[in-house]
């Protein structure tokens, strides 16, 4: 048995569900005590209930403590990886705007462990407030974890915004061991020159920016919302010196929203619109974080990297940089640590922190 403290670090959901994953595919139980305390509203949410239903399912597990608000949790697997957590196929309804991306966060790393492929059709929040877009997920973290070996196919049916959610996920995972990698700009970058590759990869004494791709959506809302907001984007991406090419997506959607996902590489933007916030604004908010990211000589976003840690864990090894180490990724550093008794090592890299294992 693991005892987690969920007060510790940032104190949020993100503990929950690392420590409800990494409690299925290793087989251990586990008690969370003092959930989401370190939030206005403590204890579970919809969204961590059903990312935790959904994981008993997967691997026969008992649960105490699970009902809306509690802030206790015990999880006890009935299988394992050695005993074989099944595949199959898993509807799941979340019941509000409870975030879609949240509860693939906790479930991929379990379903990676399953002996079959393992189909989700998730109902709930694609783009909402304090969790990654579904855009995101599709564009900057599953790249990143295919080159470990992850196999997953996301297909949007459906965008769902806050309050009332009503958007659908298909996904399907394939179980695969995964590998180590090593994310970082300057040793990609010096194994480029070493194969005579100076030219692709710069231009004078700088690295040649590369071209922001994006996404600009809306639903129940007049068309030039998300035109303006993919206009603010892209006149903010040029001041900084990027190309950008951003698609404008009319979403049919029983919610009202709107929001906007930009990404290059292993870097992304995004914001939300709400009501009496102009459009440009949103766009250029957008523009302003990915600016920074990929300003800032490291290889993967502030986002990405509190997302890579379990997978990391998991492979036995991998290193990424980052220009700040977040609550976030300390947070899950040190869940993962917990469980899979390894040891990770942040080093401070010219502008950039490394972190390794």
């Amino acid at each position: 048995m693991i005892n987690i403290d969920g007060s510790y670090g940032e104190g949020g959901g993100q503990i929950i569900r690392t420590a409800v994953a990494l409690s299925a595919v290793t087989g251990t139980d586990v008690t969370i005590s003092n959930i989401r305390s370190n939030r206005p509203k403590s204890g579970l949410k919809a969204q961590h209930m059903s990312a935790i239903r959904t994981a008993a399912d997967m691997t026969g597990a008992r649960i105490s403590g699970l009902k809306s608000g509690s802030t206790e949790l015990t999880f006890s697997p009935g299988v394992s990886t050695s005993g074989g957590i099944p595949g199959g196929y898993y509807k799941i309804d979340i019941g509000t705007a409870g975030s879609i991306t949240l509860l693939l966060q906790c479930l991929m790393p379990i379903a990676l462990a399953a002996q079959e492929p393992v189909s989700l059709d998730i109902t709930g929040g694609t783009d909402v407030a304090w969790s990654p877009p579904i855009d995101y997920m599709a564009h900057v973290l599953l790249p990143v974890l295919e080159t470990m070996g992850l196999k997953c196919n996301i297909k949007l049916q459906r965008r769902g915004y806050y309050p009332r959610g009503g958007g659908r996920v298909a996904a399907i995972i394939h179980p695969l061991a995964l590998r180590a990698v090593d994310l970082d700009k300057e040793k990609e970058a010096d194994t480029k020159k070493e194969e005579g590759m100076e030219k692709e990869w710069e231009r004078g004494k700088e690295k040649e920016p590369c071209r922001v791709a994006g996404i600009s959506h809306s639903s129940n809302l007049p068309p030039h919302v998300m035109q303006r907001q993919a206009d603010a984007a892209t006149a903010a991406l040029e001041k900084a010196g990027y190309s950008s090419s951003i698609d404008t997506w009319a979403a049919n959607s029983p919610s009202t929203g709107s929001g906007i996902t930009l990404w290059c590489g292993h870097a992304g933007g995004s914001a939300l619109g709400k009501r009496g916030l102009p459009a440009e604004k949103v766009g250029k908010a957008a523009a302003g974080e990915i600016i920074t990211e990929l300003g800032s000589g490291a290889a993967v976003d502030v986002h990405l990297a509190d997302q890579l840690i379990p997978y990391i864990g998991l492979a036995g090894g991998g290193s990424l940089t980052v220009r700040d180490v977040s609550g976030h990724t300390r947070t899950n550093i040190w869940v993962v640590e917990q469980f899979l008794g390894v040891e990770f090592r942040i080093e401070e890299k010219k502008d950039v922190f490394k972190i390794s294992l």
